[in-house]
This record gives C-alpha cells, structure tokens and sequence, in this order.
C-alpha cells in the first residue's frame, strides 16, 4: 500500500515539474501565479513608505518629489497619498 502512495507522489511531481518546464520561458496569464497577484488599482502609498516602493532612501525619495512636484498625488487630513497605479506608470514614463 505503502508503494502506491509513493507511486502516486511521483507522479504528482513529475506532473507539476513538467507544467513548470512548459511555462519556464513563457509564462501565461493563467498561470497558478496569477492567482496571487494583486489587483493595485485603488490602492495608495502613504507618502512615508514611498521609499521602500520605489526601492530608494528616504532621502532620495524626498529629492525625487522636490524635483517632480508633479508626481500623482494627493493630500487626505494633512498626509499625502500616492496611487499606486498611477505612480507606477508615472514612474515608467520619467524613466525612459
């Protein structure tokens, strides 16, 4: 009995290791990963964890609103606010 649960295990494995070698190069949208992706169309970056976003130090991420006033943003209660969206694409487009 033993033999095959091992049996079935293999198999299993052998199953998704080959789903995973098909997809290597090409992933598709339907893939399990997609599953896990988050959907950040109204999601906002507080103006203090902008840094950790945009992968800098704080200091340059102050230097880099001083440059770009116009970074999307706005300002809720005195705390200003960035969405995510937005502030992804704004960034992808200063870059090039």
């Amino acid at each position: 009995m033993e033999l095959m649960w091992i049996a079935f295990g293999l198999v299993g494995a052998a199953y998704f290791i080959g789903e995973g070698l098909k997809n290597f190069r090409h992933p598709n949208e339907n893939s399990l990963t997609s599953i896990f992706e988050e959907n950040d169309d109204h999601e906002l970056i507080n103006e203090k964890d902008l840094h950790h976003f945009i992968g800098t130090s704080k200091d340059d991420a102050k230097a880099l609103l001083k440059e770009y006033p116009n970074v999307p943003h706005f300002k809720l209660n005195g705390s200003i606010y960035f969405p995510k969206k937005q502030l992804r694409e704004w960034l992808l487009k200063i870059g090039k």
